[in-house]
């Protein structure tokens, strides 16, 4: 049984949102665009966030917002950018 079916569990959506939104930044396909290969609840409370362009229709990729783009970079540098000493 999935975690947030257990008892005592709740998920905490605004998690999940930044970690898709920095996983994204592996995803990125030219420009503003990242291959929408996750959770549609996800990339439907990025879009209503402002982060990304409407996610509904045929295209394979989803378009970041200006917005979007500038903390997907942050969220990507802070959760899988490891620092090193020069």
């Amino acid at each position: 049984m999935p975690l947030h079916m257990n008892d005592g569990y709740e998920l905490d959506t605004d998690k999940i949102d930044d970690t898709v939104l920095a996983l994204l930044a592996m995803t990125m396909c030219g420009g503003d665009h990242a291959w929408k290969g996750h959770d549609w609840d996800t990339l439907s409370r990025l879009h209503e966030k402002g982060l990304l362009y409407d996610p509904v229709g045929k295209a394979k990729s989803v378009a970041l917002t200006p917005e979007g783009m500038k903390r997907c970079q942050e969220l990507f540098d802070a959760m899988f950018v490891r620092r090193t000493e020069p």
